[in-house]
C-alpha cells in the first residue's frame, strides 16, 4: 500500500467539508408524530476536519513544521 498521498488527504478533507455543508442545511428532520431524526454528528465532522486539515498540511511541501533561526544573546 502506497500510504496517503497529498491528494488523497485533500480528497478527503474536500470530502468532509461538503458533508458539513450539507448538515448544516439540514441536520434535524422532523417526522409525524413529533419524532425527530438526526442526520449525523457536527462535532465528529469537524473533527474529521480538522485530522485532515493537519493531514494535507503536513503532506504538501512546506507544510508541517517550519525551523527558524534562533541567535543567542
Amino acid at each position: 500500500m502506497a500510504g496517503i498521498t497529498p491528494e488523497k488527504a485533500q480528497a478527503k478533507l474536500d470530502g468532509w467539508l461538503e458533508a458539513e455543508d450539507a448538515l448544516m442545511v439540514n441536520q434535524e428532520v422532523s417526522m409525524p408524530g413529533g419524532r425527530k431524526v438526526t442526520r449525523a454528528d457536527l462535532g465528529e465532522i469537524r473533527k474529521a476536519i480538522q485530522f485532515w486539515e493537519r493531514k494535507v498540511i503536513r503532506l504538501n511541501p512546506g507544510g508541517g513544521i517550519r525551523a527558524m533561526g534562533v541567535t543567542p544573546l
